[in-house]
């Protein structure tokens, strides 16, 4: 076979990747009525259900053979949207539930068909332009300056990472530095930091763990006495990470005290905000952040606070400058790029060349229902949280601070037997249940439910059924005496 009629055979088999109209639209009608029906149905669908195959079935699909869209929907039905946790109920109450807004669907969808590059402004102006009007929105809602600039990331892991690596480059430290730098947290701090800081190469520098207060806030005072200890002590500290709104609680820490202690000693200043930062939108919660917008850099999550599908985090930079000339490096093949650079390129601001086109899924959204709607979905989350706060003391519960935000702590203290055990064999009965899913946490040897209402599907009654829930799980377990210690 000569190589012009081998061309053209080989293109006969790769058009099948190019359905035509006819296919497209009937591709479109199945997913369409399996959105509709999965959705027809989510306030019945359990939030967890417990399963023996665990989505086994996935693996008899071999790569390969080709298959029809209905027999994999079937197959995506039974084994990936069936067993485990569903992050799209409003029974979603552990850890802290994502969103799935479903306009943001449609933006994913069409940033897919049009498959536009975010990464550099020359390749596509539209797209950069929106991102970087979201990222300018957003720190002007935060209070940042016009000098700030950031990044639309995956999440608060990769946000949190290259705000520290900033942070190192601003400090110009050098790896002969690393030992004798250090970084000042408490330790509620989300784990993802600690991964951050391995990262960008400071896994041997000095991590001190400033106490907390009876609400699981960094002590400020002690945080300036530690630092003190430090430099007298020959060491470099150079940034304090701070939480405005920790997983397990929902405390934000004392940020203006941390700011005026960061301006003093010449350290930077870096909240982690992925999932607390958008209750700044909520008038009477700003009190509770001030010092925020004396950040040096912020970590948000808008799958968190605005309900966005996973994959949607950002980080803010106080200087722009800073973070350009911390990511920004120059290749040779992209040198007719460089000749059209009328807004910052996302390419030059983070790790990520390549990178998913975020910013549809979130312009949509906002644009679509204004912002009105998700101020109000915040301060309903934060009433139900404190309304529960309520009601589960009257179930004899023992519960933790009053929550800060939407994140709770409460557990149950039995008159005989083991606490921590009961309220471990608790929150699994409560799992196998499944109207439901609460996670638990361990603070100080001591095991606590969490209550996390942040999901846009959590209302009134959602809460209603959890306090049921757990009231029938209680009983049930002090009249078997199904734990140990």
């Amino acid at each position: 076979m000569d190589l012009l009629t081998e061309i053209k055979a080989l293109e006969q088999k790769a058009r099948q990747l190019e359905p035509d109209t006819q296919e497209r639209q009937k591709y479109w009608t199945a997913v369409q009525d399996y959105a509709e029906d999965f959705l027809g149905q989510i306030e019945e669908i359990p939030a967890y259900v417990e399963s023996e195959k665990k989505g086994r079935e996935l693996l008899d699909a071999e790569i390969g053979p080709a298959r029809s869209l209905n027999e994999l929907l079937a197959l995506m039905g039974q084994a990936l949207d069936k067993p485990g946790l569903n992050p799209a109920s409003g029974g979603h109450l552990g850890y802290i539930p994502g969103g799935g807004l479903y306009p943001s669907a449609l933006g994913d969808f069409l940033a897919a068909v049009f498959n536009r590059y975010a990464g550099v402004f020359y390749g596509s102006p539209g797209a950069v332009r929106m991102e970087n009007q979201l990222l300018k929105w957003l720190a002007k809602s935060l209070n940042f300056p016009d000098t700030a600039a950031g990044n639309l990331c995956s999440g608060g892991s990769i946000a949190n990472q290259i705000a520290i690596g900033c942070a190192r480059d601003a400090a110009q430290l050098k790896a002969r530095d690393f030992e004798r730098a250090v970084i000042y947290s408490s330790k509620q701090v989300h784990h993802c930091v600690h991964k951050s800081i391995n990262m960008v190469g400071l896994r041997e520098a000095q991590i001190r763990y400033i106490p907390m207060d009876e609400r699981f806030r960094m002590r400020a005072d002690i945080l300036v006495q530690q630092i003190a200890k430090d430099r007298a002590e020959g060491l470099l500290p150079f940034m304090v990470i701070c939480s405005a709104g920790t997983t397990d609680s929902g405390a934000i820490d004392p940020l203006e005290q941390i700011a005026d202690c960061c301006a003093a000693e010449n350290i930077w200043m870096h909240v982690d905000a992925a999932y607390g930062g958008f209750f700044y939108l909520v008038d009477e919660l700003r009190p509770s952040f001030k010092g925020l917008e004396r950040a040096d850099s912020l970590a948000i999550d808008p799958h968190k606070g605005l309900f966005l599908p996973y994959g949607t985090g950002a980080v803010l930079v106080r200087d722009g400058q800073q973070l350009f000339e911390s990511q920004h490096l120059e290749a040779s093949y992209l040198q007719d790029a460089y000749l059209d650079t009328e807004e910052v390129s996302p390419a030059d601001l983070s790790p990520e060349l390549t990178k998913h086109f975020r910013g549809l899924r979130m312009w949509l959204p906002l644009q679509l229902f204004g912002l009105e709607p998700f101020v109000a979905a915040l301060t309903e989350k934060r009433r139900l949280t404190q309304y529960f706060y309520q009601k589960i003391q009257e179930l004899g519960f023992e519960v933790g601070p009053p929550p800060q935000l939407s994140v709770m702590l409460y557990r149950y203290c039995p008159k005989s037997g083991g606490q921590n055990s009961f309220n471990l064999a608790l929150v699994k009965k409560v799992r196998q249940d499944g109207r439901v899913f609460l996670s638990s946490t361990t603070i100080e040897g001591q095991v606590y439910l969490r209550l996390a209402v942040l999901s846009f599907r959590t209302h009134l009654q959602t809460i209603d059924n959890c306090l049921q829930v757990l009231a029938e799980a209680k009983a049930a377990l002090l009249a078997s005496g199904e734990w140990s210690d």
